[in-house]
């Protein structure tokens, strides 16, 4: 498959490339994080096209009334048109497509980010990849935009397999997709899906893997490092947990898991997901997770931890939190390998011994890759203090200096 942009759009910087070639270099660039550890081959997928399913366009307005979409070109507000992406779900690129088409026969402009004048902004789609489930989120400027009970209603009838139509507000400069409201024109407001065997509720907002088949491989793969060889055990932490998904799946082999994340949306939808799948064991609080770690009284402290936070890593109140509780076992899985470097140093010079690193390819045709690493205390009590303010020059220089070849 050719994509006519690869050259325009930041979206994919190993388009072109020989997809076993895309898996031996994101292996190399894991090792080069991990100088001297052995790092495992990268779990990739058996057809690496069309996986994403969740898909944000963003809109602009073109000559005549006609309305373009796409993505923005790398390290750019720059829009190049992306009707036919090769990494979206097909039915998505599909769907967005006529969005698109229909809003320009509503005659319903885009949003202007310099005037603030105008309506529709991004066209955000998401889709349960087991239910098949289709969530259509328009995101606008503020107030509710004329027309748009029939604008619904004329979609729906071209896309019956809709499940639910969001509004989501979102009048401020800045690149930030979502806003902080939304309003359900049609359904639920939700969509659900199913991985591990669980059923799992998502919102707009919340946090969930846009490739779930690989996500499933990763999930059972990090719980099975978890658990280990000791049979069940008295309590997880799940930190930054979102929607709960890993801590659901983990729930069976644990007393007690406890779920914690900063985003209100996602400890919601976290909880709601526990009922809907009678994980009466787990339990999910909104709050910091260092704070919520460090004021836990110690018989509460958690015998393994999962850690799956944002790109930037974990805090480093968390990070001193977690030498502080000294787990037995650490999880750690992330999408910025320099980060999780920087952090796993922080963790060994604590008494703790990277034992695995295993990458999952997510995001094929792109220079993102998921990595999983095993890290088990070595003392009886690991440092209850160390820097955990480490420089990040000599991992930035890396990450920035890794050739796509």
């Amino acid at each position: 498959m050719i994509c006519d942009n690869k050259d325009l759009c930041g979206g994919c910087q190993y388009m072109g490339v020989p997809y076993p070639k895309q898996l031996a270099d994101k292996k190399r660039y894991i090792e080069s994080f991990f100088p001297g550890l052995p790092v495992k081959s990268v779990v990739g997928m058996d057809d690496p096209y069309h996986y994403r399913c969740k898909v944000q366009a963003a809109v602009r307005q073109g000559a005549g009334g006609r309305l373009l979409y796409g993505n923005y070109a790398e390290k750019s507000h720059r829009l190049i048109p992306t009707p036919d992406c090769l990494i979206n779900d097909a039915q998505i690129n599909h769907l967005t497509a006529d969005v698109i088409r229909l809003a320009e026969r509503f005659k319903i402009p885009a949003f202007n980010e310099k005037t603030g004048e105008g309506i529709l902004r991004h066209v955000l789609v998401r889709k349960g990849y087991a239910t098949g489930q289709l969530m259509l989120v328009l995101v606008t400027g503020e107030g509710m935009f004329p027309g748009r009970n029939n604008f619904q209603k004329e979609l729906r009838k071209q896309h019956p397999e809709i499940t639910t139509i969001v509004q989501n507000f979102n009048g401020k400069f800045g690149s930030m997709v979502l806003g902080p409201r939304s309003n359900t024109l049609y359904g639920r407001g939700f969509i659900e899906d199913r991985i591990g065997g669980k059923t799992f509720s998502i919102s707009a907002e919340s946090f969930y893997q846009v490739n779930p088949p690989q996500a499933e491989k990763l999930y059972r793969y990090a719980i099975q490092k978890a658990v280990g060889t000791k049979g069940k055990n008295k309590t997880l932490l799940d930190a930054y947990c979102g929607t709960g998904t890993i801590g659901i799946l983990a729930s069976s082999y644990f007393n007690h898991v406890l779920g914690v994340e900063l985003n209100s949306h996602a400890v919601s939808d976290a909880r709601y997901n526990a009922k809907r799948n009678k994980a009466e064991n787990c339990t999910f609080v909104c709050s910091d997770a260092g704070r919520y770690l460090m004021d836990l009284p110690a018989e509460q402290v958690p015998d393994v931890v999962i850690t799956d936070p944002p790109r930037s890593g974990c805090s480093s109140e968390f990070l001193q939190a977690l030498v502080h509780s000294s787990p037995r076992t650490i999880v750690y899985i992330s999408c910025g390998p320099d980060t999780q470097a920087r952090d796993c140093t922080v963790l060994t010079e604590a008494g703790y011994q990277i034992q695995t690193i295993q990458p999952f390819d997510l995001f094929p045709f792109t220079r993102h890759v998921e990595c999983v690493a095993l890290l088990v205390r070595q003392y009886e009590t690991a440092k209850t203090f160390v820097n955990v303010s480490l420089d990040m020059d000599e991992y930035r220089k890396i990450k920035d200096g890794f050739p796509i070849t």
